[in-house]
C-alpha cells in the first residue's frame, strides 16, 4: 500500500473513532491469518499514556498498525531501530510521530523535572521544544522534531508525518 492510501486509512479511521463507530478485525480468523506474518500499513510512534490508543483512534484491527510506545513519543535508538525494522522488514512506508494534548512527559519537561530516569525522556523533549511553555505547542513541536529526526533514516520511499491527538475531542491532526 502506498503512503497516501495509508494516510487516508488513518484519517478515515479517526473520523470513525470520533463518531464512535470504530471498526477493526480482532477475530480468531484474523489472528490465524497473522501467524504467517505481518504487513502493517503504518508505523505509529506515540506516547505510553493510557489515554492514547492508536488502534482505537484509527479504528484499526490486528496487523494493521506497527505501534511503538514511549513516554513523550521521543525517538531514541530503540525507537529508531523499531521504525527501521517495520519499514525494511515489514515494508511499511508511512511513519507517524504522534503527540497528544495533556502529555505528562511534556508537562514534566516544561516544569523542569529532572528526577531519576525520567530525565532520559525530559532531556530529549527539552532538546526538541527549547523554551516553549505552551504545552499544546510544545507537544506539536516535539512530534515535528521526531519527524525530522526520522526522515533521513528511512529513505525517500517512506513518508514521515507528525500528528497531534486531542484527548478531549478524539481528533488527530496531521502535519507533513
Amino acid at each position: 500500500m502506498n503512503y497516501t492510501d495509508a494516510l487516508k486509512l488513518l484519517q478515515n479511521g479517526n473520523k470513525q473513532y470520533v463518531a464512535n463507530k470504530q471498526s477493526g478485525d480482532y477475530s480468531p480468523a484474523k489472528r490465524d491469518e497473522l501467524v504467517k506474518g505481518q504487513s502493517p500499513y503504518a508505523v505509529i510512534v506515540t506516547c505510553s499514556d493510557s489515554r492514547v490508543v492508536p488502534e482505537a483512534m484509527f479504528s484499526a484491527g490486528l496487523g494493521e498498525l506497527f505501534v511503538i510506545r514511549v513516554a513523550g513519543n521521543v525517538i531514541g535508538e530503540h525507537e529508531l531501530g523499531s521504525i527501521l525494522y517495520a519499514t525494511k522488514h515489514c515494508h511499511t512506508n508511512l511513519v507517524v510521530i504522534l503527540g497528544h494534548t495533556h502529555c505528562g512527559a511534556v508537562h514534566a519537561t516544561i516544569a523542569g523535572c529532572n528526577e531519576d530516569h525520567i530525565v532520559s525522556l525530559t532531556s530529549m523533549i527539552k532538546e526538541a521544544i527549547g523554551d516553549e511553555k505552551d504545552e499544546i505547542k510544545a507537544s506539536k513541536i516535539n512530534a515535528a522534531y521526531g519527524r525530522e529526526k526520522v526522515k533521513p533514516e528511512v529513505g525517500e520511499t517512506v513518508k514521515v508525518v507528525s500528528a497531534l491527538f486531542d484527548i478531549e475531542t478524539g481528533i488527530v491532526t496531521f502535519e507533513e
